[in-house]
């Protein structure tokens, strides 16, 4: 039986945090801040079994590229306390098996999270047991 989990947050610099190293976190993977000059190595994380970055049609090659992507998110906002990107969890049933839980987790980023909705990029990593989560950009930040 599926139970319902649903959370978004807020990534925002005023609490000392990075979507440069959330993604990086999140990717399980290694990425440099340009901005804090500062590299976050995640790739030794376990339990991160797919990761990618979901983009609208027609959107920039280089937004695929993690590390240029965020690094262009926290480049676009320059307030200290600015509400860098947003990240919304949510649970798929247990039910589903690995091939059937990818592609449903980029169905509900691209028609209800962030994609089709908001114009925004999304990086959704996939990891055993797990919710889902997705993070997305604000606009003008990824765009640059």
């Amino acid at each position: 039986m599926a139970i319902y989990h649903f959370t978004a947050k807020v990534i925002s610099r005023s609490k000392g945090r990075s979507t440069v190293a959330a993604a990086a976190y999140r990717s399980a993977s290694e990425i440099r801040d340009y901005r804090q000059d500062l590299t976050f190595d995640y790739a030794a994380k376990p339990d991160v079994i797919h990761s990618e970055i979901l983009a609208p049609e027609g959107a920039p090659q280089w937004v695929h590229d993690r590390e240029l992507l965020w690094n262009a998110v926290e480049a676009g906002e320059k307030r200290r306390d600015a509400q860098v990107a947003r990240e919304v969890e949510f649970a798929l049933p247990e039910e589903l098996n690995r091939a059937e839980a990818i592609p449903a987790r980029a169905g509900v980023c691209r028609a209800r999270v962030c994609v089709a909705r908001h114009g925004c990029r999304s990086q959704r990593p996939l990891g055993p047991g797990q919710p889902a989560r997705a993070r997305d950009a604000h606009d003008a930040g990824a765009d640059t």
